[in-house]
């Protein structure tokens, strides 16, 4: 198997004369790397977040489908996973060759993929899969679920930490370069919220564009990037570059 934890792999750059709402990122290597372990004509599914918001579910379906195939990731076909179809899960898991995590609020898809069995009808899975944004931080062995609603982060029964689908041990927080001025509750998100949580703790800080890649016991992280642990946060890796997660 072999994970991407994207903060968001799209690029909304479509060249002019395309009728699509984005194209995958190609910066720090994304889709080269992704080319790497492409099988052509794939069996992929996406497991939403929101399984009941079938308009939204069949969207994102339809815009990653046009994304992947525009780069040369083709597939042969690329199902959607929700409440219509979700008594098949194992089955779905087991032909496919792709698994997409969609983004969304990540309490929701945590209790979703828990309500699916999904980390241990993964235990087995061979092939790619990418996390977008709560996907991306859902995949953890034990995700670190930053707050994000009014109320969350003073909520003393909000579970901030939970059990994950435990592809990898990196936890994620994507979308820095929108989030990282953020109040919540009164508070700053990162500085007052965040960092008293990560005592004992390692987060990686992902801006859209950058990603990590899990292979082989391995972590790389591609492009701009941020650590923080124990209340203090520093620069990880650079836009264009690389560095081992160890």
């Amino acid at each position: 198997m072999v994970v991407f934890l994207t903060s968001s792999p799209c690029d909304d750059n479509v060249p002019k004369g395309l009728s699509m709402p984005c194209i995958l990122d190609c910066r720090n290597e994304f889709t080269d790397n992704m080319r790497r372990w492409w099988k052509p004509n794939s069996v992929g599914i996406i497991i939403a977040a929101y399984p009941c918001n079938l308009s939204l579910n069949d969207e994102m379906r339809d815009t990653f489908e046009k994304a992947f195939t525009y780069h040369g990731l083709t597939f042969e076909k690329l199902i959607m996973v929700d409440a219509r179809n979700d008594e098949h899960i194992q089955e779905f898991v087991d032909d496919s060759d792709f698994i997409m995590l969609a983004g969304g609020h990540v309490p929701t898809q945590n209790a979703y993929f828990k309500y699916l069995g999904l980390r241990e009808k993964m235990k087995h899975f061979q092939g790619i899969v990418m996390g977008i944004s709560a996907g991306s931080m859902n995949a953890a062995d034990i995700v670190y679920v930053q707050p994000e609603e009014e109320g969350e982060s003073i909520d003393p029964g909000f579970e901030r930490f939970t059990v994950g689908l435990g592809l990898c041990s990196v936890n994620v927080l994507p979308h820095y370069q929108r989030v990282k001025d953020n109040y919540l509750d009164g508070r700053r998100l990162f500085e007052d919220i965040t960092f008293e949580d990560s005592f004992g703790q390692r987060f990686i800080v992902l801006v859209d564009g950058s990603y990590v890649m899990v292979y082989d016991g391995m972590a790389e992280i591609y492009g701009e990037s941020y650590l923080i642990s124990d209340g203090k946060m520093s620069r990880f890796c650079e836009e264009g570059k690389k560095r081992l997660f160890i």
